[in-house]
């Protein structure tokens, strides 16, 4: 299991048996033999508000990291992916986003795979490579708002 994973797997049992994680990046980076910047790329990249967590920070000498779930109904739900998604909406992106959704029972395979359909690169390989982004998260946006 490569570090990045252990690191995640770690937090994630924090956060189901308390229901958020409070670390402290350096206490945390020596416990795993790692340096502080790996354990910046873990929070940055496996828990963000587009994976339905927040992540809050104090620095200083008593300073931590405190990583929270997003537990919130359907609709506010995604009223705050709608709002997080931005003018423009990469394909990796909206993978995620899509498959969380799915993670989280407010969308089934079905709508899953329609979804990850209609918003791929290949769909929209008519859309000028330049535009392709925005047209994606214009998409999205009206597809979760016809889910509300």
């Amino acid at each position: 299991m490569r570090l990045s994973d252990m690191l995640t797997q770690y937090i994630m049992d924090m956060l189901e048996s308390e229901g958020n994680a409070e670390i402290r990046r350096n206490e945390l980076a020596d416990r795993f033999g790692c340096v502080p910047s790996q354990i910046n790329y873990v929070l940055t990249s496996r828990f963000t508000p587009e994976q339905g967590y927040i992540v809050e920070s104090r620095r200083g000498g008593g300073g931590y990291i405190r990583i929270t779930r997003i537990r919130a109904d359907k609709s506010t739900t995604l009223m705050h992916i709608i709002n997080s998604v931005g003018e423009s909406l990469d394909n990796i992106t909206a993978q995620i986003m899509i498959n969380n959704l799915k993670s989280a029972s407010i969308i089934n395979d079905e709508a899953a795979r329609l979804m990850l359909s209609a918003l791929s690169d290949r769909t929209l390989s008519g859309v000028a490579p330049s535009m392709r982004d925005r047209v994606r998260a214009s998409i999205f946006k009206n597809m979760l708002i016809a889910i509300i």
